[in-house]
């Protein structure tokens, strides 16, 4: 099983849409994905996700399901901490990178105030626990960290969301830690990327990235690649 994640095009965050070059992405997105073997097409509840979905849901001919909890991610303070940065996750990981870069790569990053006090863990965990509940819906069920089956589909499955929600994903799901994520493998607009469950002996199924944030098929769509994107 693949699942194919895919963050929204340029976006107009304050009326939560795309921009006319957004959906320019967008369609070209979802000529991108015609060639995979898309069998499900599932969203964010926000309209710039939903957007970007809607291109590849007409092309292919198929119904966006919506996923309430890969709504993006929120921060700020949540203790009695002052975060500073305004708790943003990207800069506070980049602070850690630069400042204490033992936690970037640790799996002791949430202990660090910066996000042991931080808004954006409730997002993450609440993530983390819905993401095992959809892959358990399709034969997948985490175990020690891992994943085992007793057989799951062999299927292409969409995922249109965020550039927060989509790394707590990949955190979660291939055993990175946050901060990292953060800080070395940030999302492009439209950018897509596949995991694919790969089973092995002992009902074991290993997780591996087989793709990250292709943007090819953006060259004739003018993007910018920010340093720290949501």
């Amino acid at each position: 099983m693949r699942l194919i994640f895919i963050r929204h095009g340029e976006p107009n965050y304050e009326k939560d849409c795309l921009t006319e070059n957004g959906l320019r992405q967008a369609e070209c997105t979802a000529e991108r994905l015609k060639r995979e073997n898309i069998t499900e097409i599932y969203a964010s509840p926000m309209g710039r996700a939903q957007q970007t979905a809607s291109f590849t849901a007409q092309r292919l001919g198929k119904d966006i399901k919506v996923l309430d909890f890969m709504h993006e991610i929120d921060w700020g303070d949540a203790g009695d901490t002052h975060l500073g940065y305004d708790g943003h996750p990207w800069t506070l990981a980049y602070k850690l990178l630069s400042g204490e870069p033992g936690y970037v790569g640790s799996n002791d990053w949430d202990s660090h105030p910066f996000f042991r006090d931080n808004i954006c863990m409730r997002y993450y965990r609440d993530i983390s626990e819905k993401i095992d509940e959809f892959l358990s819906g399709y034969g997948l069920t985490r175990s020690n960290d891992m994943y085992v089956t007793d057989g799951c589909p062999d299927t292409d499955i969409a995922l249109f969301a965020h550039g927060g929600s989509g790394a707590v994903v990949l955190s979660h799901v291939l055993g990175l830690p946050f901060p990292f994520v953060l800080t070395s493998m940030p999302f492009g607009v439209c950018s897509v990327t596949v995991i694919e469950f790969v089973p092995q002996e002992d009902r074991i199924v290993l997780p591996r990235l087989e793709l990250f944030n292709d943007m090819g098929h953006l060259e004739s769509v003018r993007t910018e690649r920010l340093k720290f994107e949501k």
